[in-house]
């Protein structure tokens, strides 16, 4: 099988179907609103989660016409039902995610975390997702819990960068120069607070050292 491309897709105010209203196709729904899809729901049975999003519901079977103005369509119902929703957006040039069924997808939701804006996704291509969780945990335990200072450290010397013509290849190095500092300013203000709660005086520095 070839390599997958990561991608993030921006998804707002677009048109997402999802085929199947099952308590699997109810566990999908929450990440659809979250990027702002308009999401259509296509299902016989209608999971109580599902009825109370905001959501549009056409409670019956899926036909091919209700990807004719889709973005993007999860299928969460039976592999028969899969392969007719697949068949049908690969008619239209859409992708799918197949729930728990590779063979009818061409599009994979994989483990995510999601922190002070950033969004990491781990992909197993379909085959082993009970793996992807266990990164997404072990990851997002890994991350630094002052990730928002890091975030705004980022915006804030870009936008330096780009006035200053700073080229791309010379920004990671800059930036991580930027992010010592500040483990380095916060390290000093620790001790000193440490000596002074012990009665020992701070020096401060004369004005050559400044």
């Amino acid at each position: 099988m070839p390599e997958l491309l990561p991608i993030f897709l921006h998804l707002r105010g677009r048109r997402v179907v999802l085929v199947g209203a099952g308590p699997v196709g109810a566990s999908k729904l929450g990440q659809l609103l979250a990027a702002g899809a308009d999401v259509r729901v296509v299902a016989p049975e209608v999971h109580a989660d599902v009825v109370a999003a905001p959501v549009r519901i056409e409670k019956r079977e899926f036909v091919a016409s209700d990807l004719d103005d889709a973005w993007l369509v999860v299928a969460a119902a039976t592999p028969d039902v899969n392969r007719q929703v697949a068949d049908a957006a690969a008619e239209r040039h859409i992708f799918v995610n197949a729930v728990d069924d590779p063979p009818n997808a061409t599009a994979y939701l994989g483990g995510v975390v999601r922190r002070d804006g950033v969004t990491l996704a781990i992909s197993t291509s379909g085959e082993a997702p009970a793996i992807a969780g266990m990164l997404r945990e072990a990851l997002d335990a890994l991350l630094p819990r002052d990730l928002a200072t890091w975030m705004a450290t980022a915006h804030e010397s870009r936008r330096a960068w780009r006035a200053e013509g700073v080229p791309m290849e010379k920004r990671r190095p800059l930036l991580l120069k930027a992010l010592n500092r500040l483990y380095a300013a916060r390290e000093g203000a620790v001790a000193a607070r440490e000596l002074v709660g012990v009665g020992v005086p701070v020096r401060q520095p004369s004005s050559e050292e400044r």
